[in-house]
């Protein structure tokens, strides 16, 4: 189970004036690509579930990772979500992407727990799509911040994560530390693949 805290901001300027606050903290910046698969049947959505290829493409050396997520509940800025991740080589998982159905040949325990546990047919898997997202991450307070910019066709989303087990607490602390600075923000209230499938901006007026 993943737990997160997860704070929306309203604009690129607060995400900019988010950035330089905690640039003293920078540890490492993400550039990552996201893509989603589920069952050709809709084996994966039925269940609440969906696959993930995600590339970090900082440099030449590319990393990609395969992740099932299922049953993922947002209440109060505090995402929990069953989660499982491995290490793919790149160049399957880029070849996955041009052609969902090889993800039905890789060797990855990963990806057999989400055909075996989510019964998905000989049709195997086909591909939603996805976004980019850039990621700074920062060491702040004894906690991993990480500060996203997301980018999808419909326009641009812009959020503060931080993966912790006591979320309330550190959900605390950040809130202060926006308040502090004059910095709006809300409570994210669907996570980015939800948005992605919505196809349109989350809408909140509650920024505080």
């Amino acid at each position: 189970m993943e737990v997160e805290v997860k704070l929306r901001l309203p604009d690129s300027d607060a995400h900019q004036k988010v950035l330089a606050l905690f640039s003293p903290y920078h540890k490492k910046t993400h550039h990552q690509r996201n893509t989603f698969f589920d069952g050709v049947a809709g084996e994966l959505s039925s269940c609440r579930a969906v696959l993930r290829l995600r590339f970090h493409e900082n440099s030449e050396n590319v990393k990609c990772m395969v992740c099932l997520k299922a049953k993922a509940i947002i209440i109060d800025g505090v995402s929990r979500v069953e989660e499982d991740e491995e290490e793919l080589d790149p160049k399957i998982g880029y070849e996955c992407v041009s052609d969902p159905r090889k993800l039905m040949e890789v060797d990855s325990r990963v990806l057999k727990r989400a055909k075996e546990e989510f019964h998905v047919g000989e049709e195997g898997f086909t591909g939603l799509g996805g976004f980019k997202n850039v990621r700074n991450v920062f060491e702040w307070s004894g906690v991993e911040l990480e500060v996203d910019e997301t980018m999808y066709d419909f326009g641009t989303c812009y959020e503060i994560e931080c993966e912790s087990l006591e979320p309330e607490k550190v959900k605390a602390m950040i809130e202060t530390f926006l308040k502090d600075n004059g910095i709006e923000y809300s409570y994210s209230e669907v996570s980015k693949f939800a948005t992605f499938r919505a196809g349109k901006l989350p809408y909140n007026l509650g920024y505080t």
